[in-house]
């Protein structure tokens, strides 16, 4: 007798996974339309693979006595949506087998060797609006998805450094992870319209190049924040990883920001990756965020990574360089103190400075 598959949450099937938590189903990590009866017939048919789940047991559980429908009828309905969502049929059964007059029973393989993902890479997102104008946002949020997933504790995500190199690079993705020596690969796209920005990411498994999840979003910018922890959220649901309390805290404070302040920092932390050249460029856009919202914390950070900059390249001498810094991020953890932006752009002043004992810290 096959074992019973009750208290698995996420079952995978082929180039299918159904994830009962969520109430979905998926193909090749795209969500397929399915109706909750056709949804509830899979779950238990998941749950005793092999075997034959009689048409009284469906009854009971999903049409209940005083539910007054045809139950032929809809019993019928639902099994023939359920195949056609699989690309299944009746004659010729891959997943879903009929024993006339007894019941359904499912003789798909179940996947049962699901690795843990420990590590994975965020490829550089493509920018879909082909405007060069547009490169800063496609970077600025693909390393604002990487230091966000890197708020998790269990995880190890590439730096943003190390992925910048695939940057219009067409390579096989399990090549890429082989390279980088991660378990999974999240790649995707970012257009923006006006104040309006949709995100399509998807994470694929790099040992069998296999889709495990994609969706795309689309959100106000002033919501941008929000949008990246619901991305980096839904990623860690699917590769397992167990969010901390101080995991699920991090991740859980987000703030609507100002649009055009966030735009200011993203072309900021764009001209900040190519420095020293464009360090004046990176300090006027920073500054032009802070202007915009005097609250935005990264936006301090960034100004002060700028001037500890400064310092390190020999432009200016540390009383004006990283003393600056160190005052611009002690005032950005002031306003957050759970801010990792900040508490790393002190560390990085401090250390310039010769504050030792604060970069400790």
């Amino acid at each position: 007798m096959a074992g019973v598959q009750s208290g698995r949450a996420t079952i995978r099937f082929g180039v299918f996974e159904a994830d009962f938590r969520a109430g979905e189903l998926r193909k090749r990590g795209v969500k397929i339309k399915l109706q909750e009866q056709p949804l509830q017939i899979l779950q238990m048919l998941l749950q005793h693979p092999g075997e034959v789940v009689a048409r009284d047991e469906l009854r009971q559980k999903i049409w209940p006595a005083d539910t007054f429908v045809d139950f032929e009828q809809g019993l019928y309905n639902a099994v023939k949506r359920l195949r056609d969502a699989l690309k299944d049929s009746a004659e010729k059964p891959r997943f879903i087998e009929t024993l006339s007059r007894h019941g359904y029973r499912f003789i798909g393989t179940i996947d049962e060797g699901v690795r843990k993902i420990q590590s994975l890479a965020v490829l550089p997102l493509d920018n879909l609006s082909r405007d060069p104008e547009q490169e800063y946002f496609a970077e600025g949020l693909t390393e604002a998805l990487i230091t966000t997933l890197a708020k998790i504790g269990e995880l190890r995500v590439v730096s943003r450094n190390s992925v910048m190199q695939y940057k219009g690079v067409h390579k096989p993705v399990n090549e890429i992870a082989r390279q980088l020596e991660v378990d999974a690969v999240v790649e995707g796209s970012v257009l923006r319209v006006g104040r309006r920005v949709r995100i399509t990411a998807q994470l694929i498994e790099a040992a069998n190049d296999r889709h495990l999840w994609a969706e795309s979003y689309e959100r106000d910018l002033r919501d941008v924040l929000a949008l990246q922890s619901e991305v980096v959220q839904a990623i860690a649901r699917q590769i397992r990883v167990k969010l901390s309390p101080v995991d699920q805290a991090r991740l859980g404070i987000v703030h609507a920001v100002d649009a055009e302040a966030y735009q200011a920092y993203l072309r900021g932390r764009y001209h900040w990756n190519r420095r020293p050249v464009e360090f004046k460029e990176a300090i006027q856009c920073f500054k032009e965020a802070i202007a915009k919202d005097s609250t935005y914390v990264a936006a301090y950070a960034g100004l002060a990574d700028c001037f500890s900059g400064l310092n390190v390249w020999g432009i200016v001498p540390a009383s004006e360089g990283s003393a600056k810094a160190k005052a611009l991020a002690q005032k950005a953890l002031e306003m957050d103190d759970s801010s990792s932006e900040a508490h790393v752009s002190l560390a990085f002043a401090a250390m310039y400075h010769y504050d030792f004992l604060t970069a400790e810290r």
